[in-house]
């Protein structure tokens, strides 16, 4: 009999990463604090998802907007420990009790602004960073997306796509409660927090994936070394078509390359299949690019 394979442990985290996470979760759910209480609320803004819902019920019942951002995600917290983990489960649980904390400290504090645009123009900026590094850092603020990836299961749309489905029902019934000038305003803050939790989880620096095939695969290879000072890797293929052995060069270079990169391939080999991807994050290998002269 062969033995059985022993399920993998997890490595448990250096102290240093541990309070590293658990600083920028602090700091991430300390900024959506600051971007709902100082910027959205006072000026009836709202965003997507659970908090949506808490500041329209807050808003609704007078009780206040921690309280309905701790309750309404503790049910959610429960299905992301079933189906994503613990350690996520934790996360998301410290994270969501700073945010409602940190909104209960600055519930007094005046708003830096009465202009609904630039509420909801700055306030979606914050709300998005701080969002972003929560993530970043292996937590959540946000139940929907939890029901989102349950419903991928049974459903034939993406996780983006049902917790759209939530946000146009939430941002919706802003225009009910606060007016509909409002519920325009809480799109634009929606749409920028949305893409500054992106550019927050992904970075400015965003790589470009390399895929080129060619005959000329070597003379491409070196001048891909010698004038851009990047590593590239060969790669055996084979064309479904006509049977034939290809090679195929795979390379990682950020954007500010990227033409100059095409010029290469367009000098060398103005035939050659050249395709591009967006890559949001490398790690290991030989990234990191040689002196060239």
């Amino acid at each position: 009999m062969q033995p059985q394979p022993q399920p993998q442990q997890h490595s448990k985290l250096s102290t240093s990463k541990f309070l590293s996470r658990v600083l920028f979760m602090f700091l991430g759910a300390a900024f959506v604090s600051v971007g709902l209480e100082i910027f959205l609320v006072p000026n009836h803004i709202i965003d997507g998802g659970i908090v949506g819902i808490s500041i329209i019920t807050s808003h609704l019942t007078g009780l206040p907007l921690g309280m309905f951002l701790l309750l309404l995600n503790l049910p959610f917290l429960f299905l992301g420990y079933k189906q994503i983990g613990k350690t996520f489960a934790l996360s998301t649980l410290f994270s969501v009790i700073v945010m409602s904390i940190g909104t209960w400290l600055l519930h007094p504090v005046q708003p830096l602004t009465i202009d609904p645009l630039l509420a909801a123009v700055f306030g979606g900026i914050i709300l998005g960073v701080g969002v972003g590094m929560v993530i970043r850092f292996g937590g959540s603020l946000d139940g929907t997306e939890i029901v989102a990836i349950l419903f991928t299961k049974k459903l034939p749309f993406s996780v983006g796509e049902i917790v759209m489905f939530f946000n146009f029902f939430i941002l919706g019934s802003a225009g009910f409660v606060f007016g509909w000038n409002n519920a325009m305003y809480s799109l634009i803050a929606y749409y920028i927090a949305y893409k500054m939790i992106d550019i927050t989880i992904e970075g400015f620096d965003e790589s470009k994936s390399i895929w080129i095939i060619s005959d000329k695969y070597r003379e491409i290879g070196d001048a891909i070394i010698h004038r851009l000072g990047r590593g590239v890797t060969f790669l055996n293929g084979e064309g479904a078509y006509s049977g034939d052995d290809k090679k195929v060069i795979f390379c990682v270079i950020n954007r500010l390359e990227e033409a100059k990169m095409k010029s290469i391939v367009e000098e060398v080999d103005p035939a050659a299949f050249l395709a591009v991807g967006n890559i949001h994050d490398v790690k290991g290998g030989r990234f990191k690019k040689k002196n060239i002269h």
